[in-house]
């Protein structure tokens, strides 16, 4: 069982998934600009609309985990698991993902944010 409760525990699994996502969009951008398209422009600007949101939602997470003394930490990683130490207020527990899990997870939130600045045009 956690101690942690869930709204700061999806703070810090922010906290994981969103570097991953500026990793993913900063290589598809680079994908992007080295692709043979007619007309890049486009796909270079929605890429990089969606990496500030990213960047500025993973400066209040960081912002908000200082704040509230929350740390995560990758303590291990196979082929097929990540180990995550989630430190709250002093705590520590270990937290195991599935990879799979972490690479849909990854993926869901780049369709959020892609959908929503689709949408918001």
């Amino acid at each position: 069982m956690t101690r942690i409760p869930e709204d700061d525990r999806d703070i810090m699994e922010k906290a994981l998934y969103l570097p991953m996502l500026l990793i993913i969009l900063n290589r598809d951008l680079s994908v992007v600009e080295n692709s043979p398209f007619k007309l890049k422009r486009p796909y270079l600007d929605l890429i990089e609309e969606t990496m500030k949101d990213v960047q500025g939602e993973l400066s209040e997470v960081k912002q908000y985990m200082k704040k509230n003394n929350l740390q995560v930490i990758e303590t291990k990683r196979d082929d097929a698991f990540t180990m995550y130490m989630f430190i709250y207020k002093g705590y520590e527990e270990n937290h195991n993902y599935f990879n799979p899990r972490i690479r849909n997870k990854v993926q869901e939130l780049m369709e959020t944010y892609l959908l929503k600045k689709h949408l918001s045009r």
